[in-house]
């Protein structure tokens, strides 16, 4: 999502380094490998392996200007350090989970396939979403479903899971909060079950802590006019990065638009996914 502009706002100038902190599939680290010089090189990170199989074989044509590691981007600096990284000219931070992972991971990210209640974005470390829900206590999930999700029937859908337990597949899930919910307060634009999706994967995998964790690192491994991307999908995400970039604005950094960018409207017509994906990018000016 927003390809374009991540070439073009990230695109290094001259020699040097590209951290894409969430390889995936691969797409941005392609497009920016692409419109950078041939002295550029990239460092790829990502927790996903079956992701990291999918962008070795698309970046494999960009040969040694490629490097990749299982890494989580909350790791920054240990990851840099590990592969000689001391600078970069460009890092990109894309906080949303891939088609890829939503349709064909088996995973259960997604509220329209009956699978694995699992949600890992690395599934061989940590506890599951099945794990989660059949753990919690009814008010541990409500909090969860409102500070990650801001679901308004929290309460509801929290009590009808402890209701419900054991879970064990997403079909499960989604049964839960198509009870919980009275189908007059069901979104018009949404399925009744996304926010719960994502207030999951997101607990699941730490998502804001690691995020907090990248951004504390992430600006000091920029070079002097190096840029910093992150694309996030959630409210709560883009605040922690906007609170983050206001706060760098006093120490030689600056964000390039006041406000972030979004999609364009073919893009949304292409893929709806990425209708609620914004760009924010922040420069080192000393």
């Amino acid at each position: 999502m927003l390809v374009d502009e991540v070439a073009f706002l990230l695109r290094p100038r001259g020699e040097g380094w590209v951290i894409d902190g969430t390889v995936g599939m691969g797409g941005h680290a392609e497009a920016l490998l692409m419109t950078s010089p041939a002295s550029v090189r990239l460092l790829g990170l990502d927790v996903d392996p079956e992701a990291m199989r999918h962008a070795g074989a698309r970046l494999a044509r960009f040969g040694e200007r490629v490097r990749l590691a299982r890494e989580s981007f909350r790791n920054l600096r240990r990851a840099a350090e590990a592969h000689g990284v001391a600078r970069a000219r460009a890092l990109l931070l894309d906080l949303g989970v891939s088609s890829h992972q939503l349709e064909a991971s088996g995973r259960g990210f997604s509220f329209q396939r009956d699978e694995p209640l699992d949600m890992r974005l690395d599934p061989t470390r940590g506890e599951s979403a099945a794990d989660l829900v059949n753990r919690l206590t009814e008010a541990e999930l409500a909090r969860i479903l409102v500070e990650y999700g801001e679901e308004p029937h929290a309460r509801r859908i929290a009590r009808t899971i402890a209701r419900r337990r054991p879970l064990g597949r997403t079909g499960d899930l989604v049964a839960a909060v198509r009870s919980a919910v009275p189908r007059a307060a069901w979104p018009h634009r949404l399925h009744v079950a996304t926010r719960t999706f994502q207030a999951l994967r997101m607990a699941v995998n730490d998502e804001p802590a690691a995020l907090r964790d990248a951004l504390r690192d992430a600006p000091a491994l920029l070079e002097v006019g190096g840029r910093l991307g992150v694309i996030s999908f959630h409210s709560g995400e883009d605040r922690i990065v906007k609170r983050t970039f206001r706060v760098l604005e006093s120490a030689g950094y600056a964000e390039l638009q006041p406000s972030p960018l979004g999609p364009e409207d073919d893009e949304v017509r292409a893929n709806p996914r990425a209708r609620s994906a914004k760009l924010r990018v922040l420069e080192r000016r000393e």
